[in-house]
């Protein structure tokens, strides 16, 4: 066996897996970065940190219900409160149903809320959802480094589509404003930040990571099992001459990018909230005010003077206004930006000492 043949055969199929896991940490790394702004303004927001955490829960509860819905367990109870989320099956089941039942609650939240926003934006955006072997490596597309390009070739289109997309955004669009909002609450409560009435079990990304490992070395059989239904899988796309092994982890792909944007849009709105909280008064209210204010205004403008690019620009503008103005507020309204005036060190005269 040449060693064409040995790539195809045993490394190949884990190239795209190996994508979807370096994407899914980097999920992980942006989820720690939020917490830790969130950290910072939970004693002046309370109020917003607990709903985070509740939308975290609520997910994390659905994707648990959903899990017992596949395996056809059923659900008798579904409790879901700000900090704690609970579901009980309604036939215990053991074995492979438990174990697919707990994948769901364990890593379902980093994906099946992402898919709802996927499935909106294949009816919104229309593009990047191409899944094709670039040209150059056609003959040697099944092995390791085909299946390489592939995956980054179908996220790259996936990504330019996407960023398109929110460049151009609508947001007087009823289904454009509604994905935007469901876009930030997913960013917002993708993971809890902790369990329990008094905050002592902390999710963080070594709690996730944990469970995700005991979850493998429980059942390390059925792991074995994934893997070859995995390859099996690879082998049926190759010999019929499909894409869609590549296309499966695509998908999860695309998922995860959707899900890093959601979050590092949020973390820019909890960055905002940081910022004015250092502003006092009403002057605090107008960054979030020039928001809708300046985006009306652009739109009411190009709608006299319509160009190609009226949605970028209004959102361009948008942003670089809201910034404007919490800036000017920072540096004329407080202390943030001023400096202290160089006070004038006073020397004794010796004697005989001339005048300056």
């Amino acid at each position: 066996m040449d060693d064409i043949s040995i790539d195809v055969v045993l490394f190949a199929p884990l190239a795209p897996m190996l994508g979807v896991l370096l994407f899914w940490f980097i999920q992980l790394l942006f989820i720690e970065s939020e917490k830790y702004l969130l950290a910072k303004i939970r004693l002046k927001h309370e109020a917003l940190c607990r709903f985070t955490n509740f939308l975290g829960i609520l997910f994390q509860t659905i994707c648990h219900a959903l899990g017992y819905t596949v395996t056809k367990s059923g659900v008798s109870d579904f409790y879901i409160s700000v900090n704690y989320g609970r579901v009980a099956p309604k036939k215990e089941k053991k074995g492979i149903f438990e174990w697919v039942a707990n994948g769901f609650l364990f890593v379902g939240p980093f994906f099946i809320p992402a898919f709802l926003l996927l499935i909106c934006l294949y009816f919104l955006m229309g593009s990047g959802f191409d899944i094709s072997t670039p040209a150059h490596i056609t003959t040697v597309k099944y092995t390791f480094a085909g299946q390489v390009s592939t995956f980054g070739t179908s996220l790259y289109a996936f990504s330019k589509g996407f960023f398109g997309f929110l460049s151009n955004i609508d947001l007087l669009h009823p289904g454009h404003f509604g994905f935007m909002l469901f876009l930030i609450f997913l960013g917002m409560g993708i993971r809890p930040s902790h369990i329990g009435e008094k905050t002592t079990e902390k999710v963080d990304m070594i709690y996730d990571l944990r469970n995700i490992w005991r979850l493998i070395t429980h059942k390390p059989l059925y792991i074995l099992i994934l893997f070859l239904f995995s390859y099996t899988f690879f082998y049926i796309s190759l010999f019929l001459d499909q894409n869609w092994y590549v296309t499966l982890f695509s998908v999860f792909g695309w998922l995860s990018i959707i899900a890093i944007v959601a979050i590092i849009i949020a973390d820019l709105i909890i960055l905002l909230i940081k910022t004015t909280d250092e502003i006092t008064g009403f002057w605090k209210l107008m960054p979030y005010i020039t928001m809708p204010i300046s985006y009306t205004l652009m739109r009411i403008f190009f709608y006299y003077f319509p160009t190609e690019f009226t949605n970028s620009v209004s959102l361009a503008v948008m942003i670089a206004c809201t910034l404007l103005v919490a800036y000017l507020i920072l540096k004329y309204k407080t202390n943030k930006f001023k400096t202290k005036k160089k006070m004038k060190i006073s020397k004794k005269k010796n004697k005989g000492e001339p005048d300056e």
